[in-house]
């Protein structure tokens, strides 16, 4: 079942921690995310894959949107 992860708040992509293919453990970090001048990560919710990458650095999201896919 996948599992979708979203921004919590609106704000811009940073870093991107991971890869496609890649395992990841719950609480492990994804995504980095910048609002308000600071460094937000973004963690797995669950172990899993990476199926899907939403988002690319220096993208601007909105809250509630994917950033990544995981299976």
């Amino acid at each position: 079942m996948a599992v979708n992860v979203v921004a919590p708040m609106p704000g811009t992509i940073s870093e991107i921690l991971v890869e496609v293919g890649d395992q990841v453990k719950a609480d492990e970090e994804l995504v980095i995310l910048e609002a308000m001048k600071m460094e937000n990560p973004i963690t797995a919710p669950v172990t899993g894959t990476v199926k899907e990458i939403k988002v690319a650095e220096e993208d601007k999201v909105d809250t509630n949107q994917v950033l990544v896919v995981l299976e």
